[in-house]
């Protein structure tokens, strides 16, 4: 039994590989109830995220987990996956937000985990457990998740450098300024003329690198960190900055980095896209080894993505069907992966792992440690019946 919601995950946690039942929880998309008061709202598995933001945001609060999917993917699926966003860097990711869950074990029986409280810590927390499982322990029919207040304003600044080598930098410094952004977008060289291609927004196709950055909170605070942070991404070596001046605009700046997966497919029929994470401080380690990948290996490579948490998206556009590209691609996978963690990193920033990163879980995670959270997954699915072939 393979529980589903919107099934726009990126490493095939809601595919049934080992046929059974697929159970899909789009239908399950109630909103119970929002507490503007305490800030808590209980949610049905299939409600979508994008429209539980707006409902939200309609009562004066903010629901920060952003996934580029947010427009179709399930409050459900996010939790499964713990999805993350651009919004990560301030905000976490929606592990951070969820207070409790209904599940149905597959054993069965139905259990109530967590709060609806700010704290909690009577007995295992069996809510983290479950958030980030990909359906392996239980299905999830009801969640709580904790609310914020809807910051007063939010300023978007956009900054074009020649060299991705001064953007990774400038990100660098952004971290240690003391400012927090509420993103801190990053798109390479190949990545604009890609979505130049298919948008024709007057992007600019011969920078190295651009910068997308939203700011928020109170007016005030608002406009003296945008100066602040055009005075670090000017020092950086910043050849074009810009800030968004209306909702309008900065739309339209967001509407190139929401296009970007899509648009990569002009690049070649066939994607690999894998979202490391690094620490922001060896971004431009990393930024300078893809080039090297790049080069040596004469792949298609594209970077972009979550640059302020170190969340940077490697894809690799190639064509299936050619069997000497497949296997440079997925030897370049590796090798990544390798770079990554001996950078201090992790192979999955939000996507999880699925089935297409299970080969490579043994790069990042102990023998032993393996092995406990197999026998975490014997005690709850004895049977071994809910989404298998996953994770392990």
């Amino acid at each position: 039994m393979t529980p589903r919601g919107a099934g726009t995950g990126m490493t095939g946690g809601a595919l049934a590989v080992q046929g059974g039942l697929v159970m899909v929880m789009t239908r399950l998309k109630r909103i119970l109830s929002i507490d503007t008061e305490n800030l808590v709202a209980e949610v049905e598995p299939g409600v979508v995220t994008g429209h539980f933001q707006e409902v939200v945001e309609g009562e004066g609060l903010f629901y920060p987990p952003d996934p580029s999917s947010a427009a179709y993917c399930t409050l459900g699926g996010n939790v499964a996956e713990c999805a993350g966003g651009p919004c990560a860097i301030k905000y976490g990711v929606t592990r951070d937000y969820v207070l409790g869950l209904e599940v149905v074990l597959p054993t069965g029986e139905i259990i109530s985990t967590g709060v609806h409280t700010a704290k909690g810590v009577v007995g295992y927390d069996l809510t983290r457990l479950m958030v980030g499982s990909e359906g392996t322990l239980g299905v999830i029919t009801k969640i709580v998740l904790r609310l914020l207040p809807l910051p007063e304003e939010v300023r978007t600044l956009s900054v074009v450098f020649s060299s991705i080598h001064d953007a990774a930098r400038t990100v660098s410094e952004v971290a240690r300024s003391g400012i927090l952004p509420r993103t801190v977008e990053y798109m390479d060289q190949a990545a604009i003329r890609c979505v130049e291609d298919h948008l024709k927004i007057g992007l600019p196709v011969d920078a190295g690198a651009m910068l997308l950055i939203d700011v928020d909170g109170s007016r005030s605070g608002v406009e003296a960190s945008l100066q602040y942070l055009v005075a670090i991404c000017e020092k950086g070596g910043a050849d074009q900055i810009k800030v968004a001046g209306s909702k309008e605009e900065a739309k339209e700046l967001w509407r190139a980095r929401e296009a970007m997966s899509p648009a990569l497919f002009r690049l070649g029929p066939d994607k690999i896209n894998q979202d490391i994470v690094v620490p922001r401080n060896r971004i431009p380690d990393m930024v300078e080894w893809v080039d090297e990948l790049r080069a040596r290996t004469g792949l298609t490579i594209v970077t972009f993505g979550h640059a302020g948490d170190g969340n940077i998206h490697v894809n690799i556009m190639f064509d299936r069907n050619d069997k000497e590209t497949l296997e440079k691609a997925e030897s370049a996978v590796k090798e990544l992966f390798g770079q990554t963690i001996a950078l201090g990193g992790t192979i999955s920033g939000e996507h999880g792992v699925g089935v297409t990163k299970a080969p490579y879980m043994e790069m990042e995670i102990g023998a032993e440690e393996i092995a406990v959270m197999k026998r975490i997954k014997a005690m709850f699915d004895p049977k071994g019946i809910l989404n298998p072939g996953k994770i392990f």
